[in-house]
């Protein structure tokens, strides 16, 4: 196991060294100057120019990235244009409220997923299996920021049940920060429940079809026992997959469910240094999504040999 560990960390220094080139050079892209952003419309030529100096602008691009990356090695990403503060520290103070919206999330999208999957399987072409599959398949249609909406308007406005606009940190308040959370929570898992179900469905259904299934019935197994023990383990591998792929992407910012719900968390901390022009917070956000989504899936291709004996890590 560690061996695998080992060769898959390794695997993953070229896919970050490419993404960071990308990221790099990408931000370049952005119309724009920083300097000018800082400094507004009417600052002279040396003014510009002092600053571009002070920021490193001034140098040629493969300078500039090697000087980013060298030190990003170190874990230093650089200070923000605006508001002159650690990257690191920006990225982690904004990461801690984007990762408990989305683990919470995709855990509960995750339990109702596999409960109305397996069902859903056991049901084929049933009531049930239809009522299932057309919920699914409904709200992986509904855009997130909509259905946000709508919750907002429903249990906010017109029940006035919880708080539409703000957030109070848990340092603050644990109790008030929790009610300004769920309906970014409850959003984000209708949202991914639906795919998560029409996977755990669709392996579910082929694993029922299986022999070692129908020899468990034979014996006299009850349902419940043969979907538990059978069925479920080696149906939620491809969900696991899945899974972690929901993970990695949502954690890397959910900018859109972030400004909906006013959320100071990464999606929003990158949107608003890509308007401002902040280079190093963007590529620092952008970096560091990279990275978590890479060792999300490390971690769900190390858990994949628990649900599928098939699968060895070898």
């Amino acid at each position: 196991m560690l061996a695998y560990t080992f060769k898959r960390l390794l695997l993953t220094l070229p896919t970050l060294l490419l993404v960071a080139l990308i990221v790099f050079f990408m931000i370049r892209l952005i119309p724009g100057d920083p300097a000018q952003v800082l400094l507004g419309e009417g600052a002279d030529q040396a003014s510009l120019a002092a600053l571009r100096e002070s920021l490193g602008l001034d140098k040629s691009l493969p300078r500039q990235f090697l000087t980013w990356a060298g030190n990003a090695l170190q874990g230093d990403l650089g200070r923000s244009i605006v508001s002159d503060e650690p990257v690191i520290a920006l990225i982690i103070d904004r990461f801690q409220l984007t990762a408990v919206v989305v683990l919470v999330a995709v855990a509960l999208a995750t339990i109702i997923a596999v409960t109305a999957g397996l069902i859903a399987a056991w049901r084929r072409d049933s009531g049930i299996d239809v009522a299932v599959v057309g919920t699914a398949s409904l709200v992986m249609a509904i855009p997130s920021f909509w259905l946000g909406l709508i919750l907002l308007l429903v249990f906010g406005l017109k029940l006035g049940w919880l708080p539409v606009v703000g957030y109070v940190p848990f340092s603050e308040s644990a109790s008030e920060a929790v009610f300004y959370l769920v309906l970014p929570i409850l959003t984000l898992t209708i949202i991914e429940s639906g795919m998560l179900t029409r996977m755990m469905r669709s392996s579910a259904i082929d694993v029922l079809q299986l022999e070692y299934v129908t020899h468990a019935r034979a014996k006299g197994l009850a349902e419940r026992t043969v979907l538990a023990r059978h069925v479920f383990p080696n149906a939620f591998a491809p969900t696991l997959t899945l899974v972690g792929l929901t993970l990695g992407h949502l954690l890397g910012g959910i900018a859109v469910t972030e400004t909906v719900f006013t959320l100071p968390g990464l999606g929003r901390l990158m949107v608003d240094s890509i308007l401002a022009r902040d280079y190093p917070v963007v590529q620092g956000c952008l970096l560091f999504t990279a990275v978590i989504y890479v060792l999300v899936n490390l971690i769900v291709d190390l858990l994949y040999p628990f649900f599928d004996p098939r699968v060895t890590a070898q």
